[in-house]
């Protein structure tokens, strides 16, 4: 196993199995820690990969391991983890804010149309980057990429879409309706897996930053639900 899509995609189809609560592999050597909320038979394991390229050794499965000396890296701060994320949202801010300043007062809906036109283009350019990695660690949470895995595909691209109909204007009651119905159908996922305290890998940002599913991906969700949903208010 070599690339994060591979990584993605075992452990997606080991996460589903009843009893997994967390999958962690080591993209170096191949190592997979599971934990487990009930024994799980190494067998139920192997059926899991059954029909991929992908399979537990032997070595792997059942070899086991007295009290090893790992050395283990530094817990990163809260800031240090959701760096990346901080400073997306922090651009968008700022250049929204700024194109007020060519206005003679702040125009409230022209800033939110700004604002969520940037969202959306940079965080489908994040996913369609390495599409195939975002689509297989949407489908571990989405409640409807869980049952299609091609919506994962869809949805960079419905968020590109999105993002040229706020930057041009189009059609403005169209594009917040769908906003709002993607968002909702999103953070139902995302609210599952944070209650739930599952700890996987959250897509927002694709495949290209190892952000943890955290209340943080829940704000982003309602932010643009709130959004959407106060310029439909104003429109009706």
């Amino acid at each position: 196993m070599t690339c994060t899509t591979c990584q993605a995609k075992v452990q997606n189809l080991l996460s589903k199995v009843d009893g997994v609560t967390e999958v962690s592999i080591n993209l170096t050597n191949g190592d997979t820690d599971l934990t487990m909320s009930k024994h799980i038979d190494t067998s139920v394991l192997k059926n899991a990969l059954v029909n991929t390229k992908y399979q537990l050794t032997e070595k792997e499965a059942i070899k086991p391991t007295f009290a090893p000396v790992t050395f283990e890296e530094e817990p990163k701060s809260w800031l240090e983890t959701y760096k990346p994320i901080l400073l997306v949202f922090a651009y968008i801010t700022s250049v929204s804010l700024l194109v007020q300043l060519t206005n003679e007062s702040f125009l409230w809906m022209q800033w939110m149309n700004h604002f969520m036109a940037g969202f959306f283009l940079v965080f489908s350019f994040f996913k369609i980057l390495n599409l195939s990695g975002f689509a297989e660690s949407y489908a571990m949470y989405d409640i409807v990429a869980k049952r299609w895995n091609g919506y994962g595909y869809l949805y960079a691209f419905i968020e590109l879409a999105l993002g040229i109909g706020y930057l041009t204007g189009f059609n403005p009651l169209v594009i917040n309706v769908i906003t709002l119905i993607i968002m909702s159908v999103s953070i139902i996922g995302v609210l599952q897996s944070v209650l739930n305290n599952k700890k996987i890998k959250c897509a927002c940002l694709g495949a290209v930053f190892n952000l943890p599913m955290s209340t943080i991906t829940i704000i982003e969700d309602a932010l643009m639900i709130g959004m959407s949903g106060f310029m439909l208010i104003q429109m009706l």
